[in-house]
């Protein structure tokens, strides 16, 4: 399993932008190998907020097909040379091979 995780800080009261975009359908989700998207928002209290999107793919060779298919690159050429929202501080992205996953055990009754 291979993971996109893409961080976003955004000034205070704003996180509800991002989780509202990254929560419409998508063509992202026709791809072949997606597995799931999350869209998660730190808790804080007061202060700049934290906004993660973590895409999960069956394979590192599913998300480098959809990195360099017709759709994806077509989507980033329709928003070049805008601007981006105020809102967003800073952005930052990581990718990762899942390793292992623990699931709890269940006990049979």
């Amino acid at each position: 399993m291979f993971v996109q995780m893409k961080k976003f800080t955004v000034t205070e009261g704003n996180a509800h932008h991002l989780v509202e975009k990254f929560s419409q359908k998508g063509i992202i989700e026709e791809q072949p190998g997606i597995i799931d998207i999350s869209v998660m928002v730190k808790k804080v209290r007061r202060g700049n907020e934290e906004v993660i999107l973590q895409i999960r793919w069956e394979s590192e060779q599913d998300w480098k097909n959809w990195e360099k298919s017709e759709a994806h690159i077509a989507g980033h050429k329709a928003s070049r040379g805008k601007p981006k929202p105020e809102f967003i501080l800073e952005t930052e992205g990581s990718l990762y091979h899942i390793e292992t996953i623990k699931t709890p055990a269940i006990e049979a009754k």
